[in-house]
């Protein structure tokens, strides 16, 4: 089993993390074995440097299933970053709350509430890619560099561009649909490890 303290997946390499031992809000839950590099800033401060307007007032989270691989400079810009459509304004009177003489308790209606941000598993995010509030991506999907995902993104789809949109498919329906069911990121590690050259390789039928 993954040792629940490790930092550094490897010995020599102090730009990449193991994501799950370095994250501290209890809104983020990371799973094991997923990285994050970032060769700009100290890639421990994550939190800080690329979960952007995650505030406690909104009880949003982000989720990030296993064995992802997320490049440095990816950003989670959550609800708090909003502003609100349903007003005439976009000026957040409700979070100057002191200057207007506005209940403190409405803070919250300054910006619409779009939801968690939910990575699945083996999901790889591009340099610099944005992931905005609401979204979920699929087990297994590519976020290109730079992208800008502002909708759901399907299992096993490639997405690049701004906005985010398809670009291709990663396998055929067929295999995807055994992907998904087969879950390979769940099995005990030892069998995870006796099947990397499998995985690697592409041989989906030796896996079942």
């Amino acid at each position: 089993m993954m040792n629940k303290n490790k930092v550094y997946p490897r010995s020599s390499d102090n730009q990449t993390v193991y994501l799950k031992s370095v994250v501290t809000r209890p809104t983020i839950e990371v799973g094991d074995f997923t990285i994050y590099n970032d060769f700009v800033n100290d890639p421990r401060d994550f939190e800080k440097n690329n979960v952007l307007y995650h505030y406690p007032i909104n009880n949003d989270r982000l989720i990030i299933g296993k064995f992802c691989s997320i490049a440095c400079g990816a950003k989670f810009i959550f609800n708090c970053a909003n502003h609100t459509l349903k007003s005439l304004s976009t000026y957040t009177f409700p979070l100057f709350f002191e200057e207007w003489d506005l209940p403190k308790s409405e803070v919250a209606s300054a910006w619409d509430n779009k939801g968690d941000i939910v990575i699945g598993n083996d999901v790889w995010i591009g340099y610099d890619a944005v992931i905005m509030a609401g979204v979920t991506i699929g087990d297994g999907a590519i976020i290109g560099t730079r992208a800008v995902v502002t909708k759901d993104v399907e299992p096993y789809s490639i997405v690049g561009g701004v906005p985010a949109k398809e670009i291709r498919k990663r396998f055929i329906p067929e295999e995807i649909t055994r992907l998904l069911e087969l879950q390979w990121w769940n099995w005990p590690i030892e069998k995870i490890k006796n099947s990397i050259p499998d995985i690697q390789s592409g041989n989906l039928d030796a896996l079942y």
